[in-house]
């Protein structure tokens, strides 16, 4: 099938310049996917709670400075860990609420389930005074940066 139309009946053919037929080479495969090799339903939920985890790094001249969107999350469950020495790593998980009896769903789009996001730091990051704070659901992680050392400068005298 072309994405441009054909005028005057011509069909698309490997020779066509303006044919934009793509060959699949899986086309002659059954590609009907069975239950055994599917994806789970708590799979996809919980890749969805770990891409729908936004966070955002901006870099001052003091630090780097990281926020998270986790509303909902109280401070007890996330955590925060700095692994492999300059791996900044944010963590937690959003439990589904209990269904009361007398309760229904109509639609659940708030995601839950664990998350999981990593951040390599840069050279001048100071990992051993890494801070966080939690206010109305924004995580704020900030990591100090060394201060750059300054290029010595050197008089030299002309002599003559």
């Amino acid at each position: 099938m072309s994405l441009i139309p054909s005028f005057f009946g011509r069909r698309s053919s490997v020779f066509d310049p303006f044919s934009l037929d793509v060959w699949d080479p899986f086309e002659a495969f059954n590609l009907s996917i069975s239950r055994d090799i599917a994806p789970s339903r708590e799979f996809v939920r919980d890749t969805a709670a770990v891409a729908n985890t936004q966070i955002d790094w901006k870099e001052t001249p003091d630090a780097h400075i990281f926020k998270a969107d986790l509303p909902g999350l109280k401070k007890d469950e996330v955590k925060i860990e700095v692994a492999d020495g300059r791996i900044l790593q944010i963590s937690g998980e959003r439990n589904q609420e209990e269904e009361q009896k007398n309760e229904r769903y109509h639609r659940v789009e708030r995601a839950r389930g664990k998350f999981l996001r990593r951040f390599r730091l840069p050279e001048n990051a100071k990992v051993e005074e890494v801070k966080a704070s939690m206010e109305n659901g924004v995580l704020t992680v900030t990591v100090p940066k060394q201060p750059q050392p300054k290029p010595e400068v050197k008089s030299i005298a002309i002599s003559g």
